[in-house]
């Protein structure tokens, strides 16, 4: 069972005409992925690969309703400074589930975006990040890449994750593919210092997903992202065995200093590798030394909840 978005999932993408967005609505296609409409205003009657364009998203809506079809998710990629009024255009036509794949949006405008979408009952992923996906169902977004490379690397499992990098959202998911563990949902979260979706935030969808046995994370210097989901984990005592891997722990020594995301800055203790690892571990998440060892200690929690 999936998390956010399944096989039947509905949806379209903002900004469709755009060279970003024109490879990904032909990887998510070729993926399966029900892609019923774009959106670029001043484009209306065009198509992208079948899929028809039209100038809002309000149209784009209405449109497949006729048809019996209810659009539900949207994938984002626009400019940075037109971003904010394409999530809340999506918002206002009742979409639920919106990626955001576009980089440098400001920080003031994504807070409103989350705050909005909170109004609306609605989820927000990214921005600056690859997206989701369910396994052999349904993607949105850039992860995994092209189709063929996202079915090599993404096999249907029990084994959900959750990445700041969408390069090693991918990675992870890899590795726990060639050790024999498949994935219900991967997220991507977005490499911001403010993002739609954080990991405590997803944790409540996959702890009521029957499916979802374990939870694989790749995660970096920087934030209170690692610290929310300790304090989550013991607030709620998760049923399911989490393994994290932490990256950039040289950066420990380097106050200010950013690595790869705009939300790895690190600035106090909290924000350290080393204060990161302890929070997760005294809540009992495992802490692995490389990605390489995540299977091994995911298949060593799995037979510990069994005893």
């Amino acid at each position: 069972m999936s998390i956010l978005l399944t096989r039947d999932t509905q949806i379209i993408v903002q900004g469709i005409t755009g060279r970003e967005a024109i490879n990904l609505t032909r990887e998510n296609l070729a993926y399966g992925t029900k892609i019923v409409g774009g959106v670029t205003p001043g484009r209306a009657g065009r198509d992208i690969y079948g899929v028809p364009v039209y100038d809002t998203v309000r149209e784009a809506v209405a449109k497949n309703a006729e048809k019996g079809i209810r659009v539900t998710g949207s994938i984002v990629s626009v400019p940075p400074n037109f971003t904010q009024d394409a999530i809340f255009e999506a918002l206002d036509s009742g979409i639920e589930l919106i990626v955001v794949v576009t980089e440098n949006v400001p920080r003031k405008q994504v807070a409103q975006a989350v705050e909005y979408a909170e109004m609306k009952g609605a989820r927000i992923i990214g921005p600056n990040c690859l997206g989701i996906i369910s396994p052999d169902e349904c993607k949105m977004g850039g992860v995994g890449g092209p189709a063929a490379n996202t079915r090599q690397a993404y096999k249907k499992g029990t084994i959900g994750v959750m990445s700041r990098s969408g390069g090693m959202t991918t990675e992870i998911a890899s590795t726990l593919t060639a050790a024999g563990l498949g994935q219900s949902t991967c997220v991507s979260i977005g490499g911001d210092a403010i993002v739609g979706t954080t990991y405590a935030e997803l944790m409540p969808f996959f702890e009521a997903d029957p499916e979802t046995e374990a939870i694989a994370i790749y995660s970096e210097p920087g934030g209170r992202m690692e610290a929310e989901l300790a304090e989550w984990v013991v607030a709620h005592r998760s049923r399911l065995p989490i393994v994290a891997f932490m990256a950039g722990r040289f950066m420990d020594e380097m106050k200010g200093m950013r690595f790869g995301h705009a939300g790895t800055i690190v600035e106090g203790k909290e924000d350290t590798t080393a204060e990161k690892i302890k929070r997760m571990e005294a809540a009992g998440i495992s802490v692995a030394e490389r990605i390489e060892e995540i299977p091994a200690l995911i298949r060593k929690r799995l037979a510990e909840r069994k005893r």
